[in-house]
């Protein structure tokens, strides 16, 4: 946004600067009305959505494209509703801006389903490019959706989606009102289900988005139909937890159910907006369902945030712990301690899906970790976050410190600071980093941290549980290679192990996770979802193996993979991935040594290896020149490299141990 101050604003100014910038703009002072439209909006955080919007048409009759687009997009930011959405996505498209958010997908969508879906497809363009994904939609025509995926040689399969999904609403459902044999219709509606996600899975390569089933506020039975297991409303929330349990291999659920819950069930379904164009989600809802579609795509796409980056003061606790004293600070008794421990509650329930945690204050580094140590009500432990920063620098320059240690990109931190001097200037200096503005009453922290979407995640791993303590253990490797007198000596005293093995069913899910979600070193980046590898697994002609580490400080569990396909005497590798969290440890030695020592036993003679660029991947371009591949081919931001097993030397990595068995978390034993 355009700089702003971060005073709080003069309420009674607020009505007369928006006035006076109004009366400006209707004369045609456009630069003076945009003057008067930023001073209204100063310290408000987010500004309303009218003043974006006019703050949007002012740079916008001004020429200045970009700052219309910008303030246009933050409409996203400031609320829900539609008639500022429709003005919003308006104006992005007559500008044809990026806003300054810079794209990092273009995502092809077919969106169908039985009802009329045009001002979905609007909001859902609007909501995405917020968080950076270009969409281009293809609408199928109205009820068509079964048809249209049955027919090989419909215009959908033409289009070539990536994402297919699935806008259906209760009306769908061939349940009766009610009957007397329940499992039989419930399994029966399952199924269809199922088999649409088989066929579209055997005839394209995309993921799905399905919508569950919102139940009507309008339920003949009345209270009695939750005693009935054969009444329809029984039956449908059976549906839902069913077609819940089978969605997998790339298909996702979006709950709209819990939707219209939050929205409220009269106000989602609106009769009228159905008889009227059968709409079948009230067009005031619309703008949050495609805030929550957006999110589920940014989870499928792998562009969700992984750290959350936290304030100490007034944020995890009320008062200042440097002035107030352990005993002085709110925490556990009272309304607002009562607040601040729910809230920490919270952040562990993120934690624990796979949220990794990190910590930046202006403190002293003693005083700011005393409540972790002694404080009874602290629900937050020390061990709990990845990197624990507490200075007197700049906020920016320790988000960049965390970033680096961590080895993560700044776009995948989240910062979360009471003052809004601070949000400010993270938000200037570092335009990639997401902020969170908390509201004043921090009994409201947890309900602003569960309407933030982008921890949305498609998957959930045993993994996932321990990514803090994974990153931890790779920020501990950073402060230990810093020290260290050669690197032959920090391999060494890391003391790592590792496992490789074939793909087998029970890591099949951490391994589809890993490639929907894997950028920065990945080297073709295909994206395969469970169907494909599965079909990998049984092909003779195709090596598959992932690779686990462990050291002395951690377990880092399933970090990379590799997948080649044989081609007479060359083995090619069709994707080689790893996380970013296991960089320079020498893990792509092993991963190349273990691929020659397959290739040779295929009695290939040659691994050939592409590499093809994208936007984040850059840091992989070199993988294969620094190992010894030869340059046979390059064009477009692709280069195919090869390397003659008759001819170079084998390789072998000296500072990782190779285990045939592995225990894990589940006490399971995996073999080579």
């Amino acid at each position: 946004m355009d700089t702003m101050s971060t005073n709080s604003i003069d309420l009674p100014l607020f009505p007369s600067l928006v006035a006076q910038g109004d009366e400006l703009r209707k004369s045609g002072r456009f630069e003076e009305a945009v003057n008067c439209y930023l001073a209204a909006a100063k310290g408000m955080d987010p500004p309303p959505a009218m003043i974006c919007l006019k703050l949007a048409r002012g740079y916008e009759r001004l020429g200045d494209f970009q700052r219309a687009c910008r303030w246009a997009l933050a409409v996203v930011d400031a609320g829900d509703d539609f008639s500022e959405w429709q003005a919003a996505s308006d104006l992005l498209q007559r500008c044809g801006s990026d806003g300054g958010i810079a794209k990092l997908r273009s995502v092809r969508i077919a969106l169908t389903g039985s009802a009329t879906t045009t001002q979905s497809a609007q909001m859902l363009r609007l909501a995405a490019r917020r968080v950076g994904i270009g969409v281009e939609i293809y609408e199928s025509p109205y009820g068509q959706y079964e048809q249209e995926i049955i027919d090989p040689n419909s215009p959908l399969y033409g289009f070539a989606p990536d994402i297919l999904v699935l806008a259906v609403h209760e009306r769908d459902l061939r349940l009766p009102q009610y009957s007397d044999s329940p499992e039989r219709e419930i399994e029966a509606e399952v199924g269809r289900w199922a088999q649409l996600w088989e066929t579209v899975v055997q005839k394209a390569h995309t993921r799905l988005i399905q919508y569950n089933f919102a139940l009507p506020g309008e339920a003949a039975m009345g209270h009695l139909g939750a005693r009935l297991p054969g009444s329809r409303y029984m039956m449908t929330q059976a549906v839902n937890a069913r077609i819940g349990e089978r969605a997998r291999n790339g298909v996702s659920i979006l709950d709209c159910e819990r939707l219209s819950s939050l929205f409220g069930k009269l106000r989602w379904f609106d009769p009228r907006y159905w008889h009227l164009g059968k709409q079948a989600v009230a067009l005031d809802a619309l703008p949050l369902l495609a805030r929550h579609m957006t999110a589920v795509m940014a989870a499928d796409l792998g562009l969700t945030r992984k750290c959350l980056v936290l304030d100490l003061d007034n944020t995890l606790w009320g008062g200042v712990i440097a002035e107030d004293g352990l005993a002085g600070i709110k925490l556990g008794n009272g309304v607002d301690g009562e607040a601040f421990v729910a809230f920490q509650e919270y952040i562990l329930k993120l934690k624990q899906k796979g949220v990794v945690l990190a910590v930046c204050s202006k403190n002293n580094e003693a005083d700011a970790k005393e409540p972790f140590e002694k404080h009874p009500e602290m629900r937050l432990k020390l061990e709990d976050f990845a990197m624990f920063v507490a200075n007197w620098e700049p906020k920016p320059d320790n988000l960049r410190t965390i970033a680096k240690t961590l080895d993560l990109g700044l776009d995948s931190l989240v910062f979360v600071d009471d003052s809004p001097i601070e949000r400010e200037a993270v938000r200037q200096i570092l335009p990639e980093v997401d902020v969170i503005p908390v509201p004043a009453d921090p009994a409201y922290y947890t309900r602003v941290f569960s309407n933030y979407l982008l921890f949305e995640s498609s998957s959930f791993t045993p993994e996932d549980a321990r990514r803090t303590s994974q990153y931890r253990g790779r920020a501990q490797i950073m402060e230990l290679q810093a020290s260290a007198q050669n690197l032959d000596g920090f391999y060494r005293s890391l003391d790592m192990k590792a496992m490789v093995a074939p793909f087998d069913v029970f890591h099949l899910p951490r391994i589809a996770q890993l490639i929907g979600k894997t950028n920065q070193f990945n080297l073709t980046t295909r994206r395969h979802g469970i169907p494909q590898l599965q079909a990998f697994v049984k092909d003779p002609n195709c090596v598959h193996f992932y690779f686990r580490l462990r050291d002395r400080f951690a377990d880092h569990g399933l970090v990379s993979l590799m997948i080649a396909l044989r081609c007479a005497n060359v083995l090619e590798i069709d994707t080689w991935l790893m996380s970013c969290r296991v960089l320079g440890r020498t893990v792509e030695a092993t991963m190349l040594q273990s691929l020659f020592e397959r290739a040779q036993a295929l009695s290939c003679t040659s691994v050939r290896g592409r590499y093809i660029s994208t936007a984040k991947n850059a840091m992989a371009k070199d993988v294969f020149a620094k190992f010894g591949f030869k340059l046979v081919g390059e064009s477009d931001g692709s280069s195919i490299w090869e390397y003659d097993l008759t001819v170079q030397q084998p390789i072998k990595n000296e500072f990782i141990e190779m285990v045939q068995f592995w225990e894990g978390p589940h006490g399971s034993a995996s073999t080579t």
